[in-house]
């Protein structure tokens, strides 16, 4: 079994027929954009373009300033897609929608050379330009093979992973497309977003199943109160988890949650049970150095020597502490915090159901001049909030201004981009 689509079955010959059809479609060289919201086109797409030699492009947004940067970057870039209304602006490739009579059929499953570039992943550099970290194929692969051991999903029974988190991100690539290719288990389509809906999903796919989820989509499952269908293990990953939380997800799921710690650069580098431990718990040959206050991953998987962004503790040759993002850093009047900690003191407060603090503007030396918040809390008035945040942290921090709002603007993974609370801040 390769697949799920609508609680259907999908094998591996129809797989390998469906990557040989859309192979014929796709140019004979360069870069394709692939941006198939269905996760099984996705993967087909991924497989096609590496049969084809062809290389996947997966930039952190579509804005079209950041479209125009992949064009300069690949100008024989394609835009791969199963939607009707797609506005990239890049030559279109539309998915096929049903196999005709003439088309090619495999003759046997495609070797791929470990040492070929599969895609170019982008970060968001300082300037705001993407930037690019090539991945190989047999560098993923091997990377995902760990992933399996260690999350044990064992090779006598296929697993359904259904996941929240979309392809084209560096954690739903790995765990939702690669990490079932390299397992011999089995993904499901849908990218399920809404409590609602992951229930659906969950329920489509025959046990043992995992849910492949961040701890945004996690917390609104949990707090919507409905029925969970039984679910053999919980996976998450784009941000710490806070403990009670996990706790709660493994008490209403009776399953296992498992933390997978990496980064863009690096892949899938370590895990952790946070109801058990803080520590986590690196890949076999994965090394930790640290160079002055910098923290640097090599070995394994990873190719070369690579910076990690967070504030990093070793407790062992293969064990690690985080202390979260060096971004993260707040300094205000000498004194210090992380936005991870104040966020947790912040959404801990009963009656907020999320909420997110965001450094303002900076001050000498680089100091933060005052923070920001904003603030999901129907039932709530800034007033109360901001007296329960004094309770909780030094008055330094108290953001300013408190901003009682509908939602906030998080992406597809869950996470928050400083522009974009400072953006929805300026309009509120």
């Amino acid at each position: 079994m390769l697949a799920y689509r609508a609680g259907e079955p999908v094998l591996v010959g129809q797989f390998l027929s469906d990557v040989a059809r859309l192979g014929a479609a796709l140019p004979a060289a360069g870069h394709v954009l692939n941006v198939c919201a269905d996760r099984y086109r996705f993967t087909v797409g991924f497989a096609a373009a590496l049969v084809r030699g062809l290389v996947t492009l997966l930039p952190p947004t579509r804005t079209p300033a950041v479209i125009a940067q992949l064009k300069a970057f690949a100008p024989d870039a394609v835009c791969l897609t199963d939607e009707a209304a797609c506005d990239i602006a890049l030559p279109r490739v539309s998915y096929p929608e049903a196999a005709s009579s003439g088309a090619p059929q495999p003759s046997a499953v495609p070797l791929i050379d470990a040492g070929r570039r599969a895609a170019w992943v982008f970060t968001s550099g300082s300037t705001g330009a993407p930037v690019p970290h090539e991945k190989t194929f047999g560098r993923m692969i091997a990377c995902m093979r760990v992933e399996a051991a260690r999350l044990e999903l064992g090779t006598d029974r296929s697993w359904a992973l259904v996941a929240t988190v979309p392809p084209q991100h560096m954690y739903g690539l790995e765990a939702s497309v690669l990490l079932p290719l390299a397992s011999g288990h089995a993904l499901g389509a849908g990218h399920p977003f809404y409590p609602a809906d992951i229930c659906a999903a969950l329920a489509a796919v025959p046990r043992p199943r995992a849910l492949i989820s961040t701890p945004i989509h996690l917390r609104a499952l949990i707090a919507s109160g409905l029925e969970l269908p039984a679910i053999d293990l919980v996976v998450s990953a784009t941000a710490p988890l806070a403990t009670e939380l996990a706790a709660e997800v493994e008490q209403r799921c009776g399953a296992r949650l498992l933390e997978i710690y990496g980064s863009t650069e690096t892949g899938s580098i370590a895990v952790r049970r946070p109801t058990v431990t803080a520590e986590w718990w690196l890949w076999p040959g994965v090394t930790l150095e640290s160079r002055g206050e910098e923290t640097f991953a090599s070995g394994g998987h990873i190719d070369r020597p690579t910076r990690l962004y967070d504030l990093i503790e070793p407790t062992g040759p293969d064990r690690f502490l985080l202390h979260g993002r060096v971004a993260e850093l707040v300094n205000i009047a000498g004194k210090r915090s992380s936005l991870g900690y104040l966020n947790h003191q912040l959404n801990s407060i009963p009656g907020v159901l999320d909420g997110a603090f965001f450094h303002g503007p900076a001050g000498e030396a680089g100091e933060v001049a005052r923070l920001g918040a904003c603030v999901v809390a129907p039932g709530l008035d800034a007033a109360a909030i901001a007296a329960e945040l004094r309770r909780r942290i030094d008055p330094v921090f108290l953001p300013r201004p408190l901003l009682l709002v509908a939602s906030l603007p998080r992406t597809s993974t869950g996470k928050l981009p400083q522009e974009a609370l400072r953006a929805l801040a300026a309009r509120s």
